[in-house]
């Protein structure tokens, strides 16, 4: 199990990350920053599907649907953002460009 939830983890970092910085891009198109601010919203909103008062049932809507509504936005995202995000996150590093 923890070998599935791990990379979806490191994915979902990466999502909310350019995410981010697509909420701040003109390309991005309003009912994507629409969405991203309800899920954000969502998050700290103590009004949910299953009210947090409820040990771990309570989390587990947040911990769901959460990273469910980022995949979509990110899903949905023009391809100039998705492009523009990857160039930032390339450095060049002795001539070599990496990653971080």
């Amino acid at each position: 199990m923890m070998n599935m939830l791990l990379p979806r983890l490191v994915l979902f970092r990466k999502e909310v990350v350019q995410l981010w910085k697509a909420f701040f891009a003109p390309e991005t198109p309003l009912y994507l920053k629409a969405a991203t601010l309800f899920t954000a919203f969502y998050l700290v909103n103590p009004i949910d599907i299953i009210p947090d008062v409820i040990p771990f049932l309570g989390w587990v809507d947040d911990i769901v649907l959460v990273p469910l509504m980022v995949s979509w936005i990110v899903s949905r995202l023009p391809v100039k953002v998705k492009a523009d995000h990857r160039e930032r996150n390339e450095r060049t590093i002795d001539g070599r460009a990496r990653r971080l």
